[in-house]
């Protein structure tokens, strides 16, 4: 397992390894003792599992406020993403910067995230299945969902349209969220 510290601290890369033969593949997708060993040391108790079935389908932006923000490690286990990290964390040097990395069945990469970050991601491909682990529960009243296009944040998604949820396309701004 390979992990690539990222332009954001705290955001890494990681790259299982792969081990093919003749029947097909095995690869570790998750050790806690070497993502520790990293500096990744998030505890998580719950995995979650999505399927978006059009092209330009775009989930995000999305987080949870303290006490139930939550890290997340992001794999796309068919199809192909866009994953992108925000930082929103207002102390942080690097807030509202961003990275996009693509992951999908074919390169098994995945993205951890950690807590303060915002978290959207764009298909590529028809019926792309993303699942990723989260260090914290739900919670609806600490839910935060930041437009996808954000002037602020300035996202080069690279595409003219996108499919949304009402709850993406009513997201709020940058500057809206920090006038709460």
């Amino acid at each position: 397992m390979k992990v690539i510290k990222t332009e954001l601290d705290g955001v890494y890369i990681i790259e299982p390894r792969c081990f093919e033969d003749n029947r097909g593949w095995f690869s570790e997708t998750y050790n806690q003792e070497k993502l520790q060993a990293e500096g990744i040391n998030a505890n998580f108790i719950q995995d979650n599992h999505s399927l978006s079935k059009e092209v330009h389908t775009l989930r995000g932006l999305h987080a949870q406020k303290a006490p139930y923000a939550q890290a997340k490690l992001v794999r796309c286990t068919r199809g192909k993403i866009i994953d992108v990290a925000v930082d929103f964390r207002k102390d942080s040097p690097n807030y509202l910067k961003w990275i996009k990395v693509e992951l999908s069945a074919e390169n098994k990469r995945q993205l951890f995230i950690p807590q303060g970050f915002l978290h959207g991601f764009l298909t590529l491909e028809e019926n792309s299945e993303v699942q990723y682990k989260v260090d914290n529960v739900y919670n609806k009243d600490s839910e935060i969902t930041i437009k996808y296009d954000d002037e602020h944040i300035n996202i080069s998604w690279e595409i003219a349209s996108v499919i949304l949820s009402e709850k993406d396309r009513n997201g709020i701004s940058v500057k809206q969220f920090e006038e709460q």
